[in-house]
């Protein structure tokens, strides 16, 4: 998702710090995104050369390289711990409080992510679609204590973008997680009772009219990270079974089934 972000600044016109604690990481997203930039532009789908726009990209692993950043996007790990850790790791190196601090999330309160921090009304969730640079649809999230200010700022940030802001309230999931997870669960359901195949689930909801069917996007999307949002917004509902996490997933989970970033999720990938 960060390197999706990344893209979708750059073409905008801005100039994007890219931030991971592993160089390696980072190297590998350098590529990923000049190979993305190259194909756009190949494409005729830049008004500058690939060249240009890699070279307003910045790679950093010392996060106080962020301080002068005017808008900081945390797409990290879906654990509410952590997200809020490097929020107050930020606040503690001196971000300006003028500086907007988003975050990525698909599922966690705003607020609670916010409340870890001195500045508060400067926390939004800017939660981006994968991939984040073709997705035009953004969920704008206003926490309890966001400004308004804040929010206006963000809507003008997701509109330079070219992408199609939607303001929605800070609820477990937001509206398109919050749908999505009938989605996915009923479909782990069906298999898990014997009901029908991954195969034969995913060709169904294709010939419906989806562009994927839900084993297709959890592979895409990460079955890991699927199943982290699943668990939250699970917990956030206090246990209502609607949202009950799935055996079967944590079962590829805990296997390192992970999707197309390992290789091999609910399908097999060639080369990956």
């Amino acid at each position: 998702m960060g390197r999706g972000i990344a893209i979708a600044c750059l073409q905008a016109g801005y100039r994007v710090l890219l931030y991971d604690v592993r160089p390696d990481a980072l190297r590998q997203a350098e590529s990923v995104i000049a190979e993305q930039l190259q194909k756009a532009e190949a494409r005729g789908k830049l008004t500058v050369s690939a060249a240009e726009l890699l070279r307003r990209l910045q790679l950093v692993t010392i996060l106080a390289e962020l301080i002068p950043c005017d808008l900081i996007i945390e797409a990290i790990v879906e654990n509410r711990a952590a997200k809020q850790e490097l929020f107050r790791a930020l606040e503690s190196l001196g971000v300006s409080p003028t500086t907007i601090i988003a975050t990525n999330t698909s599922s966690i309160s705003i607020t609670a992510l916010a409340s870890v921090l001195h500045h508060p009304e400067r926390c939004i969730g800017l939660h981006f679609f994968n991939p984040a640079h073709v997705m035009r649809l953004v969920e704008v999230v206003r926490g309890a204590r966001t400004a308004e200010q804040t929010l206006w700022q963000a809507l003008e940030f997701v509109e330079r973008l070219g992408k199609k802001p939607v303001v929605v309230r800070d609820i477990p999931g937001f509206i398109v997680n919050r749908v999505a997870r009938n989605y996915y669960n009923e479909a782990l359901r069906m298999v898990s009772e014997g009901v029908a195949t991954v195969e034969q689930i995913d060709r169904l909801l294709r010939s419906a009219g989806f562009p994927m069917g839900p084993f297709e996007l959890m592979d895409l999307i990460g079955v890991d990270v699927n199943l982290e949002v699943t668990r939250s917004i699970y917990e956030q509902h206090f246990h209502d079974p609607r949202f009950a996490p799935s055996l079967l997933q944590q079962q590829y989970v805990d296997a390192g089934l992970l999707g197309r970033k390992t290789g091999r999720g609910f399908y097999s990938y060639d080369g990956a």
